[in-house]
């Protein structure tokens, strides 16, 4: 789901401690927690908030960024070479058994856990969540009165004016027009083939060669170009929370709380603001990652 951005940061780790090798199958000293991440930006930017909020409370930390994809971080994880990962509740549990419902965030966590390796576990989740989501440009939404608070429901009478794009596989999606029209009733003017919330996605949206378009919650073109989120009452495109997936025995219980603690305050909007900080505003993720701990009181 995340493909779009992994290219953003694909060489780049911003920790000042990071190891040498990511793929490196050693395992962390007693008393040293080893945070990893995924080769995408935001993966990236989690993992430095959850390795600093681990440092703010006097626990050793070494990092792995930019390591891959989940079929290589998951299996670090089961031999104990990384201790913490950010992750993605739904995505995490169409990974390891692809037939299961999503029905509400708590019922995927339990879902998760039942299906997890005996030696992972999964933290509490937080309210943020990167998926897939149908987002207007901002001069459809000014001629139709939509805002952040509008639903896709309140397209019902508006869809057949609209050309909506996505990727190939979005058209006969359940998750994608299938779905739309099953759940909401909505049939749009016609599609447009693109890619999965990439560039060609968000061009034409910018251009409005497409009025809407499948684009993932935490994209920072939704800042630059003041794209409109609908709202997804029904859930049609699942759960994505960010929540730490950790290897139970190396991580200690001061740490578990603070990781706990993040994820108590990190919500979409945030972590929207911290992604364009990153890669619109070119920052350092690390940089951005202690600025908002800082700012949510959780630098020491």
């Amino acid at each position: 789901m995340l493909a779009a951005t992994a290219a953003l940061l694909a060489g780049c780790g911003s920790s000042d401690d990071e190891s040498d090798n990511p793929l490196a199958e050693d395992k962390a000293s007693g008393d040293t927690v080893v945070v990893g991440s995924n080769n995408f930006a935001e993966s990236i930017l989690l993992a430095d908030i959850y390795g600093e909020a681990l440092k703010a409370k006097g626990i050793k930390v070494t990092y792995k960024p930019n390591i891959g994809s989940r079929e290589t971080t998951y299996g670090l994880l089961k031999n104990g070479s990384i201790t913490v990962l950010p992750e993605y509740n739904g995505s995490l549990l169409a990974y390891l058994d692809p037939k299961a419902e999503q029905k509400s965030a708590d019922a995927v966590n339990a879902a998760v856990k039942t299906k997890l390796d005996k030696k992972l576990t999964l933290l509490e989740s937080s309210p943020a969540e990167d998926k897939d989501s149908v987002s207007i440009n901002a001069e459809t939404a000014e001629k139709y009165d939509l805002t952040g608070e509008s639903t896709l429901a309140d397209l019902k009478d508006i869809a057949p004016e609209l050309v909506i794009g996505g990727s190939p596989e979005f058209q006969t999606r359940q998750q994608g027009l299938v779905g739309l029209k099953d759940v909401y009733g909505l049939e749009f003017k016609s599609f447009k083939a693109l890619d999965a919330g990439g560039p060609l996605t968000q061009a034409a949206l910018t251009k409005n060669t497409v009025q809407a378009a499948d684009i993932f919650t935490t994209d920072p073109t939704i800042t630059k170009e003041k794209f409109v989120v609908l709202k997804d009452p029904e859930n049609l495109f699942g759960f994505a929370n960010v929540t730490p997936l950790v290897y139970k025995s190396g991580l200690p219980q001061e740490g578990v709380d603070a990781l706990n603690e993040v994820s108590a305050k990190l919500d979409t909007k945030t972590l929207l603001d911290l992604d364009s900080q990153v890669q619109l505003e070119n920052k350092d993720p690390l940089d951005v990652a202690k600025d908002w701990l800082k700012s949510v009181g959780l630098d020491g």
